[in-house]
C-alpha cells in the first residue's frame, strides 16, 4: 500500500478516535481490495435500508473521480477522438451495487426466494477474486448473509461492515469491519467515515502520486 493511501486511513482514526479497534481490519479490508484490482477484479456491494444507501453510495465513489483527478490514457483519448468527451471522462474503479437493479431484485424476490436476491446477483456477476462488500447493522441479515455463503463457495473475498456485536456475517466473512457501537443509527453513522476512507486510500493507491 502507498504511503499516501495508508496516510487517508490514518487520518480517520484521528478524526473518529473510537474507530481505533478498528484499524487493522480496515487496513486489511484496503490491501484486500487492491490486491483484487490489481488482479481483474471488481466489488460488489450489498445492503438494507440505509446500508442500500450505503452500497450505492460506495460504487459512485469508487466508479468516478473522490478528491484526486483520473484522466483518461493518452490512448485512449486518441482513439475516442473527442476532446469534449474525453475531458469529461474519468478512470473508475469497477464496483456494483446489488441493490440497484430493481427489475432483477423484484422478479426474482416475487418468483423465487426474496432472501436470496443478492446471492442471485453474486451468483449472476461475480468471479473469483473479486470482493463482496456485505453491509449490516445488526451483522444478521438474510440477504446479506446468503449473499456470503454464495461468495465464499465461489471464491470471492468477503467484508462485512457490521456494528460492534458478533454476528453471522462476523463468522463467514474473510474480515469484518465491527462500527464501536450497538446502535443501528450510530452504527451507520460510522460506516459512512469508514467507506470514505477506504475509497480514499483505493483512489491514492491507484491514482495518486
Amino acid at each position: 500500500m502507498k504511503t499516501n493511501a495508508k496516510l487517508r486511513i490514518d487520518e480517520l482514526i484521528k478524526r473518529y478516535p473510537e474507530l481505533n479497534p478498528c484499524y487493522n481490519e480496515i487496513i486489511n479490508s484496503v490491501e484486500l481490495l487492491i490486491k483484487s484490482y490489481k488482479n481483474g477484479g471488481k466489488v460488489l456491494v450489498c445492503g438494507n435500508g440505509g446500508s442500500a444507501s450505503d452500497s450505492l453510495h460506495i460504487v459512485g465513489e469508487l466508479m468516478k473521480s473522490f478528491k484526486l483527478k483520473r484522466p483518461i490514457s493518452s490512448e485512449l483519448r486518441e482513439k475516442i477522438n473527442d476532446d469534449e468527451l474525453s475531458n469529461a471522462l474519468e478512470m473508475g474503479l469497477p464496483a456494483i451495487s446489488l441493490v440497484s437493479e430493481v427489475a432483477l431484485t423484484t422478479a426474482y424476490s416475487n418468483d423465487k426466494l426474496p432472501s436470496a436476491v443478492f446471492a442471485q446477483g453474486v451468483l449472476g456477476y461475480g468471479k473469483k477474486g473479486d470482493v463482496l462488500i456485505s453491509i449490516s447493522t445488526s451483522g444478521n441479515s438474510k440477504n446479506c448473509v446468503d449473499a456470503v455463503k454464495v461468495a465464499n463457495a465461489l471464491g470471492i473475498h468477503t467484508i462485512a461492515l457490521t456494528g460492534k456485536k458478533d454476528s453471522l456475517l462476523s463468522e463467514l466473512s474473510e474480515i469484518t469491519i465491527k462500527a464501536t457501537s450497538t446502535e443501528t443509527f450510530k452504527i451507520q453513522e460510522l460506516h459512512l467515515p469508514i467507506y470514505h476512507a477506504i475509497c480514499l486510500a483505493l483512489e491514492e493507491e491507484f491514482f495518486g502520486e
